[in-house]
């Protein structure tokens, strides 16, 4: 999975490049063992909530590559027939109910998502992946306080990559993550980010407490992403970092730390299977067609409301 997500950025900032994604997106690449280790501690029907770097974590939970891709270039055959692009994927077949781009509010829809989980006496578990730039946010406190007060099965992963877009955490924060939760007597844990099995451990305990009907718990995970935050910086090179802090990092790559751990003839041939199914994504996307603007406001109403003419 890690090597699938790494290679899926690198081929969706290719189309960036040649515009059949437009706009941009915000690259995952670094952060992989993130999503790869969580999602793998969950079942098919537990509930992931995402946020603007999302398309690891839809990956990861099990949506199709080549419908992933698809939705990034806008095309019907996307997981949300080309409306959601990059930001907002959704995908509810595969547990993934949504992604929202201000910050730190998905932890509270999580939060909503699991109470009603909890309340319809179900045993599923609702994850939230958000950054360390929502940790002051006060949607996500609020979260918190509800979380821990209705002890609901939810688990609030923390990528801590020491960036809130280009600012380092440590010039807007007063205390620490970990302190957050701890607050509100949350259990909370401070993992290696970049080791996908250490992430799988952690995940697993947290997900084991949720399902037997402890609550909450907050994994703040380490992590760092080795490209831009998102592709937009390849025009303006925004210098807020040092080769020598990339270069630091990179030698924690996750993707060399896994697949150290598998033999050699079975990694040339996931590898080789991961470049199919990715050939497969990029041109299924790009042979598929375009929304038609006259279907503008299908799938926007629940009920199939469409305004009057003239409106």
């Amino acid at each position: 999975m890690v090597r699938l997500i790494r290679r899926f950025e690198e081929r969706a900032i290719e189309l960036v490049r040649s515009g059949v994604i437009v706009g941009g997106i915000h690259p995952y690449i670094g952060q992989e063992a993130v999503a790869a280790g969580v999602c793998a501690a969950l079942r098919d029907d537990d509930v992931v909530l995402s946020n603007h770097r999302n398309h690891g974590h839809a990956l990861a939970k099990g949506s199709e590559p080549r419908r992933v891709m698809a939705e990034l270039a806008g095309r019907v055959t996307g997981i949300d027939h080309g409306r959601a692009g990059s930001l907002h994927l959704s995908d509810y077949a595969a547990g993934l109910y949504g992604a929202t781009i201000t910050v730190g509010h998905g932890a509270a829809i999580a939060t909503g998502v699991a109470w009603a989980a909890a309340r319809a006496g179900k045993d599923r578990v609702v994850v939230s992946f958000i950054g360390d730039g929502a940790m002051s946010q006060g949607a996500l406190l609020e979260a918190l306080n509800l979380a821990a007060l209705w002890r609901v099965p939810q688990i609030i992963v923390c990528e801590n990559n020491g960036y809130a877009t280009t600012q380092p955490i440590g010039s807007s924060m007063a205390g620490s993550i970990t302190g957050r939760a701890e607050a509100f007597e949350i259990p909370a844990q401070t993992v290696d980010g970049m080791d996908p099995e250490a992430v799988f451990s952690a995940a697993e305990h947290a997900v084991a407490r949720a399902r037997a009907g402890d609550g909450p718990t907050l994994l703040e995970l380490m992590t760092y992403r080795f490209d831009a935050h998102h592709t937009f910086e390849y025009r303006v090179r925004l210098r807020y970092r040092t080769p020598q802090e990339i270069a630091r990092w990179r030698e924690r790559d996750p993707l060399i730390l896994q697949g150290s751990r598998i033999p050699a003839e079975v990694r040339d041939r996931v590898d080789l299977e991961i470049e199919g199914v990715l050939d497969d994504a990029v041109r299924f996307a790009q042979e598929s067609p375009k929304p038609d603007a006259a279907d503008a406001l299908d799938y926007l109403y629940a009920t199939g409301l469409r305004p009057r003419p003239g409106w």
